[in-house]
């Protein structure tokens, strides 16, 4: 794995010094900051849909909501990595 590591990162330098413009501008984050109020929402409504399912037995509600509801925890993880859940290299 660390040789794919490598060439990716060979390949992100000779693209960051290949355009002047953005040469020297820092690298972004590639993770998106989420803000907890809307991710509180998302969870909200994902756990109604859950419940709402099981109520009324329906099981693609229930599904829906079990879908929402998980993505919304992961995004309240503290221990999240990143995007796809990788360790960040070191730098």
């Amino acid at each position: 794995m660390t040789h794919h590591d490598e060439r990716l990162r060979g390949i992100e330098d000779r693209l960051r010094s290949d355009d002047p413009e953005h040469a020297g501008t820092p690298v972004r984050d590639a993770r998106r900051e989420v803000r907890p109020g809307r991710t509180w929402l998302w969870l909200t409504v994902g756990v109604v849909g859950l419940v709402a399912g099981i109520v009324i037995g329906h099981g693609l509600l229930i599904a829906a909501g079990l879908v929402v509801a998980g993505m919304a925890g992961q995004l309240l993880d503290p221990q999240r990595r990143g995007p796809r859940g990788g360790v960040p290299r070191p730098r």
